[in-house]
């Protein structure tokens, strides 16, 4: 996953996935362009998330989004996904970066530069800031603040997430403070007029913001 001059989307999948939940999938990433999409199946049996990356995986991959498993490197490369990411309670970085090899690895990294240049010095493809807004999906250790980005973006290169109870409606500082990738859930999976409309207004929105 690499990033372009324009903010892109990334979508997490919701807590709970629906039983038609690929058919929705589908919907999103066929309403604009998406950059990439993380499995995220907290505490689940190793076989449900091989059923699940098996049933997810080609609706992603055959749109050319990259397919991302959240904390399991190992059943990323097992499994055909294309990279995976951690969070700082998941496994070593540089671990994560040996078991992936070329795949791409992303690193959470809260609010902390520090932490984002740890992890890119071992080897991360793209470091992860947030919460940046208040958020229902977890509970994060601090709320990330855009002077973090606003750092980051400016004196490194390695491609920056941002992440935390995001919508289309506050979306705006933060792509214009140099956010590579805007990572969704509830503004998504969650708009009235279902993830395909969700998608669409973040699209506009992220475009509203490049423009202004």
């Amino acid at each position: 996953m690499t990033a372009t001059p324009d903010c892109r989307l990334y979508l997490i999948t919701p807590p709970v996935l629906p039983g038609n939940f690929a058919d929705l999938l589908a919907a999103a990433l066929d309403a604009g362009d998406v950059a990439a999409v993380q499995l995220r199946l907290k505490d689940a049996p190793d076989l449900e998330v091989q059923k699940t990356i098996e049933r997810l995986r080609p609706v992603v991959q055959s749109r050319d989004a990259a397919f991302l498993l959240n904390d399991r490197p190992d059943l990323a490369v097992k499994h055909g996904c294309d990279g995976a990411h951690v969070g700082q309670s998941d496994m070593k970085v540089a671990q994560a970066r040996k078991i992936l090899g070329d795949l791409t690895l992303g690193v959470t990294c809260h609010n902390s530069l520090h932490l984002a240049m740890e992890a890119g010095e071992a080897g991360a493809d793209y470091v992860a800031f947030g919460a940046f807004f208040p958020t229902a999906t977890k509970e994060p250790p601090e709320m990330a603040e855009i002077s973090t980005l606003k750092s980051w973006a400016e004196i490194m290169e390695i491609p920056c997430v941002a992440i935390g109870g995001i919508t289309a409606g506050n979306c705006a500082p933060l792509v214009q403070t140099g956010a590579e990738f805007l990572a969704v859930v509830g503004a998504v999976w969650n708009h009235p007029g279902g993830p395909a409309e969700g998608v669409r207004a973040m699209i506009k929105a992220i475009a509203a913001a490049t423009a202004g």
